[in-house]
């Protein structure tokens, strides 16, 4: 696949990177929706908002890959976006429902080591290119629990509780697994210095 590696001024109206403006533009849309939900309706709106974000993201991605439209600048502002949204998500949902600032804290930990990580990495010129596999399936796991919980205020909270256990441990896995492979990265970047040290 041919990869735009250069930044230039059409990138900046890709399709996808318009896509991905969309979805930053959804997360005080949805914000203000959701603070001001009172009823049912209010909250499948604000629902609606979420999978339509969570929609776009699927498409730009799927656009940039089909059509050969991947830029430098994309893979900067997709996770960014990413993270927002996923941010939004748990700010707003914090103060209804019980439990949410563990996610928090996890989510915050996470989002830390990964800024951490791959600085460190890219001062070794190393990098993680794009998200693993179980970091998809991660965040595909936490969108969903997201929506029911956004889209249905009032779920008994026993429901609640075990939704945000299996989003959690979800997401504790992909932090578990991210951690081992910049630690694989790391030892790879290590046995290279001491290669380029012995020549």
């Amino acid at each position: 696949m041919k990869v735009i590696s250069k930044f230039n001024k059409k990138d900046l109206w890709s399709i996808p990177n318009i896509l991905c403006y969309i979805r930053f533009l959804l997360i005080p849309v949805f914000v203000v929706q959701y603070i001001k939900a009172q009823e049912t309706r209010e909250y499948f709106q604000a629902a609606a908002v979420v999978l339509a974000s969570g929609i776009t993201d699927l498409l730009d991605g799927f656009i940039a890959r089909t059509f050969n439209m991947v830029t430098e600048l994309g893979k900067l502002i997709d996770p960014i976006a990413d993270k927002l949204t996923q941010a939004a998500l748990i700010f707003v949902l914090i103060v209804k429902i019980k439990w949410m600032f563990l996610l928090l804290i996890l989510f915050v930990l996470m989002q830390l080591f990964l800024l951490i990580a791959g600085l460190a990495m890219l001062k070794k010129n190393k990098k993680l290119d794009g998200s693993k596999w179980f970091g998809k399936v991660s965040t595909t796991v936490f969108y969903a629990v997201m929506l029911v919980l956004v889209a249905v205020p009032n779920l008994n909270q026993n429901i609640v509780n075990v939704m945000l256990l299996i989003c959690g441990a979800f997401l504790a896995l992909s932090f578990a697994l991210y951690v081992r492979e910049y630690i694989r990265m790391y030892r790879e970047a290590k046995l290279e210095e001491k290669t380029e040290t012995i020549r």
